[in-house]
């Protein structure tokens, strides 16, 4: 008996240790959908990349699945997507790059061991790779960087890695160097292999063509591939960067102090394959988490997952609520009976399924690293935690970001009433938006709180689309908010304000306030002596 179980733990470790979850970030339009799409084909997950941009007839990206992701070109929300690659299992995070939709894409880096960062060579870090950069700096977890769309004329690429080590703070390693851009784009240089290998354009949709390798050394076969011009210029290059560039360490690369550096094109399909093979080797299985009793083994601790993210009709026919969980530790059967911690119940999860973007697979079985989806009849909540029965413990919660833009939300169709309530407060539990009521004033009228402004028009899109609710939005002037921390304490009805605040409650009814400027939270503050506010919600 002790001898099955043991083989079975061992199955489970070796299942285990072959996962890589990883997300993908940038800057809109740096080529992250484009990237993410060639992963998916060197693993046979699809047969023809999809291009983001193009004629309405085009294969749209298979991770930009919302109607108005198709419309927009851009991606709104974030997709996961696994595939089987050379012995290792993968599950990617496919993030919005858009600024508005920064929260999303914080909780998605809440269920990755490591990041991707493409960068856009001939633009550099731009804001939101800074911002995003900061939220994995908060995570403290390995960045591998690719720098993308070599097929075009791109900057120098010493102030290309001395940008990144300037503006976002992380020593930079190059694994392969670029020789030449746009036209003159001739391939790489693979520093470990010490070998030139040629660009080869393919077309759009398909694998990676017959690359040429040529070993340094063999300087009039190298000249004879690149001519003399790059040749020259890669061996002077090569010289700089063997007496310049910081030394390879695996050990700073999984602190995230160190990034190593790729470069390629996602377009044309070169050096994705390199890339991967590369990423694959320095990245690792599924890490530990925190939770409130210590640090959760991924292969010694029993079935654990958190929930990440939540999305309402991700299926129109089925008008279906799908909860994303990050197994954290052990194996997921679907017999099994879990138990949801802040719901303190014990039940068997409903139709656990692997999506691929809007595509599902129904499973039996999954491991610590893999990121499953559930069906929701609306009690899971993004941060819940699910264990063994026996057990009761949670991880660590995901901080909610405080909105900066509101709106007064009005509906067209007064007989649509019940539509509209169900239409946002499903939005608002998938933590795209935030919704808000007028305090004790008996009035019904709803105010949405967002990070990025088009967050409105996703709202306004889904409602209509999903819902058949149509609406009409007021902006409002406020860009503070602030939880009333000690509610208990405080009358709230004889709060002292400022002509410019307002109060509401949130959904679990906690009261908040509303201001205009900064300065009338310190006035507040002031006005009403033993007042305590908080940017956060602790509930």
């Amino acid at each position: 008996m002790k001898e099955r179980e043991n083989e079975k733990m061992s199955q489970y470790t070796e299942e285990i240790n072959r996962r890589r979850t990883f997300a993908i970030i940038s800057h809109p339009d740096a080529g992250k959908t484009t990237l993410t799409e060639k992963f998916l084909l060197y693993g046979g997950a699809i047969n023809l990349a999809g291009s983001v941009k193009g004629k309405a007839t085009a294969r749209h990206a298979v991770s930009d699945w919302m109607e108005i992701e198709k419309e927009r070109g851009i991606s709104v929300t974030s997709s996961v997507l696994q595939f089987e690659y050379d012995g290792y299992c993968i599950n990617i995070l496919d993030t919005p790059g858009h600024q508005d939709f920064s929260e999303d894409t914080y909780r998605t880096l809440m269920a990755a061991d490591s990041a991707v960062m493409v960068i856009d060579a001939s633009k550099g870090v731009e804001a939101q790779t800074r911002k995003l950069f900061k939220v994995c700096g908060m995570r403290g977890i390995p960045i591998f960087t690719f720098i993308n769309k070599l097929d075009r004329d791109a900057n120098d690429t010493f102030e290309l890695l001395d940008e990144i080590e300037k503006e976002l703070g992380i020593a930079t390693c190059p694994v392969n160097w670029p020789i030449g851009s746009g036209k003159e784009f001739k391939g790489v240089y693979d520093r470990e292999k010490r070998c030139v290998i040629s660009y080869s354009d393919t077309e759009k949709g398909t694998k990676e063509g017959v690359a040429t390798e040529v070993n340094v050394e063999d300087e009039a076969t190298l000249r004879s591939l690149i001519g003399d011009a790059a040749a020259d210029k890669l061996l002077e290059e090569v010289e700089l960067l063997d007496g310049a560039s910081a030394e390879f360490d695996l050990e700073a690369v999984r602190a995230g102090k160190l990034t190593p550096v790729c470069f390629g094109s996602a377009l044309t399909n070169f050096g994705v394959e390199i890339f991967l093979q590369h990423f694959l080797k320095m990245t690792t299985a599924p890490l530990p988490r925190k939770a409130d009793i210590g640090v959760i083994e991924p292969a010694e601790n029993e079935f654990s997952a958190f929930v990440f993210k939540i999305q309402a009709n991700m299926n129109k026919a089925h008008r279906d609520r799908i909860a994303f969980m990050r197994i954290c530790s052990g194996r997921f059967d679907a017999n099994m009976e879990v138990r949801h911690v802040q719901g303190n119940k014990v039940m068997r999860l409903s139709q656990p399924q692997q999506i691929m973007a809007d595509e599902r697979k129904i499973l039996s079985e999954a491991y610590a690293g893999d990121i499953i989806g559930v069906f929701d009849a609306g009690i899971f909540s993004i941060g819940d935690t699910l264990c063994m029965p026996k057990e009761k413990f949670r991880y660590e919660g995901i901080p909610t970001f405080a909105p900066e833009h509101f709106a007064r939300v009005r509906q067209l169709d007064t007989m649509k009433r019940k539509q509209f309530v169900k239409g946002i407060e499903q939005i608002a539990q998938e933590g795209a938006i935030q919704i808000f009521q007028e305090f004790n004033t008996g009035l019904e009228e709803i105010i949405v709180g967002v990070v990025g402004v088009l967050q409105f028009e996703v709202l306004k899109y889904r409602l209509e689309n999903e819902y058949n609710v149509e609406i009409r939005l007021e902006n409002l002037p406020y860009e503070h908010i602030r939880w009333i921390e000690n509610k208990e304490e405080i009358d709230i009805a004889k709060l002292t304000g400022t002509s410019d605040m307002k109060k509401v409650k949130d959904m679990k009814g906690n009261p908040l306030l509303l201001f205009v400027n900064s300065w009338s939270i310190g006035m507040t503050l002031d006005r009403n002596k033993g007042l305590v506010l908080s940017e956060f919600s602790r509930n």
